[in-house]
């Protein structure tokens, strides 16, 4: 089912790098903040920038890799960068940008380019309050660029530009951590210090030419997204790398000062149906990378007279073609390695989540070791097992406490080829089928809830194209997205539409971006029988990651969640992939009590239930106030 995008858990791994400009990154913009680095064209000569999509295209020329680029001298490294800085200003005159994290990528850019070249310390310094002013959340606006800040001060302080960490460093440093309020900022600075620990040349270049070498190697240049990542690297090398130990020292206190474990308040709110309730079996679909089904052998739809393969779901393979079997196939490396990936779960996730677990520590050390080709291999290989066990996690969650619910699949298979497959007409045809096919097999064996724990971009398509080496230039591969995106984004719509009496769950996005900018797909549609879903943690505190929106309805617990993966280990994973689930899960135990409901009410009774966060931002899901209200109203009947 997957063409240019469609993904589930998210780029596994990019937590080893900083919190990079990247496509998905849509936070935040006031005009006045855009005076950093020309004066503004007239209101009427600006261009208006409504989507992603509508941000200007560009392509910067690169002969060598990306690994080469990294590693260039200064003047190299400048002579690459001088255009884009160029563009960077161009934009911020010309372009009239309302979305924040738009914004703030092309202004981090701007002061990363400015901390890189010593030469004009105090603008940069100057320029970081607005960055902080633009972000959308409160631990962000309060932990944005505190590194940046402290190596500047102590590098004017010194008046010698020089390399190496500037003295004052770390007193600065450790003095703007330690003025942090830890209730607000205690998972921004924990998943920083991992962040850190794990910071080295070869760790950055590999995920940095994991992500954008494919298409370095079939165009010779990177785009303005990719330009943005390598400064970014290239800058974190030159300050982190440096002050690597007076950072980890001033964190590692700050955090041990402060650190207790956060009180969970799911528990509090779970509904768990008991067994011997009158409860009605409700028929709930995963849209995903399949299940093992093993593992819920007692709540498995079947149907009736099966005919083929799939007794509990259909599937499609990676062209999106009818396929047979309940789990996506991996390669038959994939499966030698896939005990040990499974292990590294644990640690992936609690280093993203900044968790100093054994688990972490060991994947740490395992990683340190590595040169950035080995990071490269490792990356890809962990991205495609994560997608393997994505959907028996998924199902894990949404079954949880439910003995009458019913599972089935909609198997699809992701693609994690690097290059991925190229799109065609014929691919996105088929694609639209496939999403056609789901929904009325759905539809036809009377699936009530389905939950899709995936997204698809604009920006994926032009990613594949660019990867593949197709269309002549920015501009062709620009138009052939939009023609590839426009085919899936309609036949999806219309497929969810067709089914008004199956509610859809999906996920606001992990890219910490606003997803109707990033015309994120199926979240940024509006239907009355779908429901988008942000993350909280434990505490029911925002994650960093999580994506927002005014579509997002409702927030739910989706930080380090515990279920089964392939085989039966139980491990942690993070996203808005795991807080959909915790609403199907809400929304299968009111049907399994009143099978009459209608996803409307489904929707009103899920987002009634909520607690709305004193700011107004956040409403976390609450399934035994959700359950309360239901039983009042029939009650009352």
């Amino acid at each position: 089912m997957h063409c240019a995008g469609r993904l589930g858990a998210g780029d596994v791994m990019t937590y080893c790098t900083r919190r990079m400009p990247t496509a998905g990154r849509a936070l935040s913009s006031i005009i006045w903040a855009l005076t950093i680095a020309c004066p503004l064209a007239t209101a009427a000569d600006r261009h208006v920038i409504k989507t992603e999509a509508d941000l200007p295209h560009t392509t910067y020329p690169l002969q060598g890799t990306v690994q080469e680029l990294l590693d260039a001298d200064s003047q190299t490294f400048s002579t690459f960068a001088a255009p884009v800085e160029s563009d960077i200003d161009r934009i911020l005159r010309d372009d009239d940008i309302s979305d924040h994290a738009t914004l703030i990528n092309l202004l981090q850019a701007k002061l990363q380019l400015q901390v890189l070249s010593g030469a004009s310390d105090k603008a940069a310094l100057d320029s970081i309050p607005r960055i902080r002013s633009l972000q959308e959340k409160g631990a962000s606006q309060l932990t944005t660029d505190l590194e940046e800040e402290a190596f500047l001060k102590a590098r004017l302080a010194t008046r010698n530009p020089g390399s190496g960490c500037p003295d004052g460093y770390a007193s600065a440093y450790a003095a703007e951590v330690n003025a942090l309020p830890w209730q607000a900022v205690r998972s921004n600075v924990k998943s920083l210090k991992s962040s850190i620990e794990i910071a080295s040349r070869s760790v950055s270049g590999g995920l940095a030419s994991a992500q954008f070498q494919a298409s370095v190697t079939q165009t010779h240049a990177l785009n303005l997204i990719g330009a943005e990542y390598v400064i970014g690297v290239r800058e974190n090398l030159a300050v982190w790398l440096p002050c690597k130990q007076p950072t980890l020292a001033a964190l590692s206190s700050y955090i041990k000062q402060h650190d207790v474990a956060k009180p969970s308040i799911w528990p509090a709110r779970d509904a768990v149906l008991p067994a011997t309730d009158k409860l009605t079996p409700v028929n709930v679909g995963i849209w995903d990378s399949g299940f093992d089904s093993k593992l819920f052998a007692d709540r498995l739809y079947t149907r009736q007279t099966p005919d083929n393969d799939d007794p509990h779901g259909i599937a499609f393979d990676v062209r999106n073609h009818p396929a047979h079997g309940e789990l996506m196939p991996l390669t038959a490396q994939e499966k030698a390695d896939y005990p040990d990936l499974v292990k590294n779960a644990d640690g992936v996730d609690d280093m993203s989540t900044g968790t100093d677990s054994d688990a972490a520590k060991a994947f740490k050390s395992k990683i340190a070791a590595m040169t950035p080709q080995q990071v490269h291999l490792l990356y890809d290989e962990q991205k495609a097992v994560m997608g393997y066990m994505h959907g028996t996690h998924v199902t894990g969650i949404a079954a949880q406490g439910n003995p009458v619910i019913r599972l089935a699949y909609a198997r699809t298979t992701y693609d994690n080829g690097d290059p991925p497959l190229p799109p065609t007409d014929a691919m996105l045809r088929d694609l639209a089928q496939a999403d056609v096919q789901s929904v009325a097999w759905f539809r036809q064996h009377k699936i009530r809830v389905v939950n899709m724990s995936w997204w698809d971009t604009p920006a994926n398509y032009e990613d594949a194209l660019t990867a593949n080496g197709i269309g002549k230039d920015a501009a062709e591969r620009k138009k052939l997205a939009r023609h590839y995106f426009d085919m899936e984004s309609k036949a999806l719509f219309n497929a969810l539409k067709s089914a008004p009496e199956i509610l859809f769950v999906t996920i606001a996005g992990n890219s910490n971006a606003d997803n109707a900018f990033q015309e994120v797909i199926p979240s940024s549609f509006k239907l009355p029988n779908l429901i988008v879903t942000g993350a909280v943690d434990q505490a029911g505190d925002e994650t960093p990651f999580t994506s927002y929106g005014d579509n997002v309805a409702v927030d739910a617990y989706g930080q380090a969640v515990e279920s089964k993966v392939p085989g039966g280990a139980t491990v942690r994973m993070s996203g808005t992939s795991m807080a959909a689930p915790q609403v199907t899960n809400l929304a299968a135990k009111l049907l399994a009590i009143d099978p009459a409901l209608t996803p409307p009410r489904l929707i009103e009774l899920i987002r009634k239930g909520a607690d709305t966060t004193d700011a107004g931002r956040l409403h976390l899901i609450n399934p035994k106030r959700s359950v309360q209200l239901l039983e009042s109203s029939l009650a009352s009947q």
